[in-house]
């Protein structure tokens, strides 16, 4: 086993990503230069989470252990703070508008005014068990004229700031913040899941093109549309990689472990794909010995459920005004993204090109996590380290934005008394 030095160099960016599947834990170090060194990566699975949000407290505290433990023995470091994914299917996000008159006498817009007029935008009622835990800058108008993206030096007398507001129910957001404060671990920010999913996926290009990035985690599937290099939609959808699990096991007649490792090993989204005559080996329930089944019963059973959740996508993409218009198509992240035949199948249901999305590559042990399914951890990162070094309010990667009235160091205060 590696020594942990007592204390973590300033450098180090940790990112945990509190999947319905998997806790994922990964340790960076920054380079001067934006880089990222991964020196430790930490998986367990996980069984404290439901759709993303937390049902059993003290299982997710383990799994977080788990997690972050082999990614220190790996490191060598003694992990105190990460950057945190939420996500789920209480997230909401509505798109705002604000407006406000230009203070200064010479009508040349300040970085206050600026501040002022996203406080404005967000200015929105809000019941009382939501907090807001993004503001995403979408654009800013200067005397009507649109398209502005940065507004501070110019010149007018009336700005205004769209903005995507993001949101999550108040006890979600606790229940991840007790389970870090059990665990001895400090949060450094709460990072949409989709959000980071992009940032390590998603090309300049496509997020100024148009692009939907479709996250399938275990529980629940994310969206993210990002256009002109804003988020412009978020959505979630009910399914995701867990029920081509349970499928499975009902229609095979297996534990979930084994139909969890038929998904992975064997699933295919299209029965035309499989050829006539391949078998699979499948372990019955209850200790009964392994049976021969055909591998088109496993395609049988998952190509209806994946017609589902891309039909289910297609929805949430027509809902968000941008069917037609995304020139760079879709990008489908997240473990079960890699189900055979997925893709092209998505390319039938959603009308567009369709990618897999993998993080891009990083150094070190960077590899290990170059894969669909790490795509959030790695996004927690790279968010992490764009971080680092800022003195002033955090902007968010796709847009820009932050938390809202201070909501979470009000919670983290609040932990920090009473836990």
């Amino acid at each position: 086993m590696a020594k942990q030095h007592e204390a973590p160099p300033d450098n180090l960016v940790v990112g945990l990503d509190l999947g319905t599947s998997k806790t994922c834990c990964l340790i960076a170090e920054a380079g001067p230069d934006g880089g990222l060194n991964v020196i430790g990566v930490g998986t367990a699975p996980s069984t404290g989470l439901k759709k993303g949000a937390v049902i059993n407290i003290e299982a997710t505290v383990e799994s977080i252990l788990k997690a972050v433990g082999e990614a220190e023995r790996m490191s060598g470091v003694k992990v105190r703070s990460a950057f945190v994914s939420v996500g789920g299917e209480h997230i909401k996000g509505l798109t705002s508008h604000g407006v406000i008159a230009v203070s200064r006498k010479d009508k040349e817009i300040s970085p206050e005014d600026v501040e002022r007029v996203i406080e404005a935008a967000k200015a929105i009622p809000i019941p009382q068990d939501r907090e807001i835990i993004h503001v995403l800058t979408q654009e800013f108008l200067i005397d009507n004229q649109d398209g502005i993206r940065d507004p501070v030096g110019m010149s007018g007398v009336r700005l205004e700031a769209a903005v995507h507001v993001i949101t999550g129910a108040v006890t979600s957001v606790q229940n991840i913040l007790k389970s870090m404060d059990r665990a001895k671990l400090e949060v450094r920010d709460l990072i949409l899941q989709p959000l980071a999913s992009a940032q390590a996926t998603l090309t300049p290009d496509e997020k100024e093109l148009g692009v939907a990035l479709i996250d399938i985690g275990g529980g629940t599937t994310d969206i993210v549309v990002s256009m002109e290099g804003a988020v412009r939609f978020t959505g979630v959808v009910q399914v995701g990689g867990a029920q081509f699990t349970r499928d499975l096991a009902i229609g095979l007649r297996t534990p979930n472990d084994e139909a969890e490792s038929i998904k992975r090993k064997s699933g295919c989204a299209q029965v035309s794909l499989v050829a006539e005559g391949e078998e699979i080996s499948v372990a019955g329930v209850g200790g009964r010995g392994q049976r021969p089944l055909p591998r088109r019963a496993v395609a049988e059973i998952m190509q209806p459920r994946a017609e589902e959740l891309l039909g289910l996508i297609a929805a949430e993409i027509k809902k968000s005004g941008f069917e037609g218009k995304l020139a760079a198509g879709v990008v489908l992240t997240g473990g079960s993204a890699q189900i055979e035949g997925l893709i092209p199948l998505a390319e039938d249901i959603l009308g567009s090109q369709v990618r897999l999305g993998k993080p891009a590559a990083l150094q070190g042990l960077g590899d290990v996590v170059q894969s669909p399914e790490f795509a959030t951890v790695v996004g927690l990162v790279q968010w992490g380290a764009k971080n680092l070094a800022s003195s002033g309010p955090s902007l968010m990667p796709l847009g820009g934005g932050g938390h809202g009235d201070g909501f979470f160091e009000k919670l983290k205060k609040f932990f920090k008394e009473y836990f």
